[in-house]
């Protein structure tokens, strides 16, 4: 197999991503990271390998290849395990610095044991942190590969309503979209950060199922289809006065987008639109709001005391379950930082990308509410889900 271990872009892309990377490494005080996290080599190396990425101040990226992949890539070494890497770092004239990261939150408990071992005389410490971080402000190309996903999300979202037909499930009208987001190139896979963060396509909410709460970190909750993976549609046939929410995944080509958008049969309460309108409306003041140097914890804030002026607190982001965030940054993950929560001290940075997801369930009905990603601008936000938000028959 052959793997040409380079960004699509540039090597200039490459050596703006390790100095951001060196940044952050520098922050958290490591010397030197070793990453094996499918995210971070991605991020370095355009695509995922069997094998490691060694990056120190200093010296690489060295992409330590396992056989059989093939490349004729400069930056790549064959290896057959991972104890030859320090005896080729000490081959080049590399030093084993003091402190070298390893991704905590990403490696099994035998990996970290391992990957430790070949630095004998290294502290160990965690460059998770340090990798999101990095990762959560993106270069001029990340936005652009961004833009197309959110381009080709909205397109895809515009023909949701073709999926449907009276007497479906949920669950059969989420098999629909998903086979218009797969024909559409959608990779069919969305990545998520966290060992106990597991999801399909995404999640069709149809009436009382979005007020079943979840065990999964997500906004919305749903019951699921079965026990193994409960989160989402359950297989309820969707009835006239319900509303659906969709919030279906939106990756093509390594990076993800953020939507939702609601549907109804036969119409809804009052109360359902009135919801509805105050997600738009919160959209609109954080849009204009949310700025580099803005504290996270403000958008929630923000968020939070539209809802209550309206008389809606007891539905915001759940009724059963009310979860404490709005919204969360997006990127080669689904669940990237920053997470828009109220203590949040951190501050918003040019072009990170962020879902705003305000959004309120009410018994008997369903969920309403509307979610776009966001690209954080001197401006304000720029939309890149841009599709008619308004509450549509199906």
């Amino acid at each position: 197999m052959y793997f040409p271990l380079l960004l699509p872009e540039s090597e200039s892309e490459l050596n703006l991503r390790v100095a951001k990377a060196r940044k952050a490494m520098e922050a958290h005080k490591l010397e030197a990271m070793l990453i094996v996290s499918s995210a971070n080599m991605f991020y370095f190396a355009g695509g995922i390998f069997n094998g490691y990425i060694w990056l120190s101040l200093t010296d690489g990226p060295i992409f330590f290849v396992v056989p059989p992949l093939k490349t004729d890539s400069p930056l790549s070494r064959s290896i057959r395990k991972p104890e030859q890497i320090p005896a080729l770092l000490a081959d080049e004239g590399i030093r084993i610095p003091k402190r070298v990261g390893l991704e905590f939150d990403d490696l099994l408990y035998t990996e970290v044991k391992r990957l430790s071992g070949l630095f004998p005389d290294s502290e160990i410490a965690d460059a998770s942190v340090a990798m999101r971080e990095c990762r959560a402000v993106k270069t001029p190309y990340e936005l652009k590969v961004m833009r197309e996903d959110g381009r080709k999300q909205a397109a895809v979202y515009s023909r949701i309503p073709h999926c449907y037909q009276e007497g479906m499930t949920d669950l059969e009208f989420q098999i629909e979209i998903e086979h218009v987001l797969r024909r559409e190139g959608c990779l069919g896979f969305p990545r998520v950060a966290g060992r106990r963060m597991e999801i399909n396509l995404g999640s069709v909410l149809a009436g009382e199922n979005a007020d079943e709460p979840s065990p999964y970190d997500f906004s919305m909750g749903g019951a699921g289809a079965d026990p193994s993976l409960p989160v989402g549609a359950s297989g309820t046939i969707m009835h006239p006065g319900i509303a659906v929410m969709v919030d279906m995944n939106g990756g093509f080509n390594g990076y993800q987008t953020d939507m939702t958008r609601v549907w109804s049969i036969e119409g809804l309460p009052k109360l359902a639109y009135d919801a509805h309108r105050c997600s738009c409306d919160i959209l609109r003041d954080l849009e204009k709001f949310a700025r580099p140097g803005v504290e996270i914890g403000e958008l929630y804030r923000r968020a939070r005391r539209l809802a209550e002026d309206a008389g809606l607190s007891e539905y915001f982001m759940g009724h059963n379950h009310q979860v404490k965030f709005i919204g969360h940054g997006v990127g080669i993950q689904l669940n990237e930082i920053p997470v828009i929560m109220e203590r949040n001290r951190g501050l918003l940075a040019e072009n990170m990308t962020i879902a705003i997801e305000p959004k309120f369930v009410l018994p008997g009905v369903g969920a309403v509410g509307v979610e776009n990603t966001y690209i954080v601008t001197p401006d304000g936000l720029e939309n890149i889900t841009p599709l008619d938000e308004d509450i549509h028959e199906l």
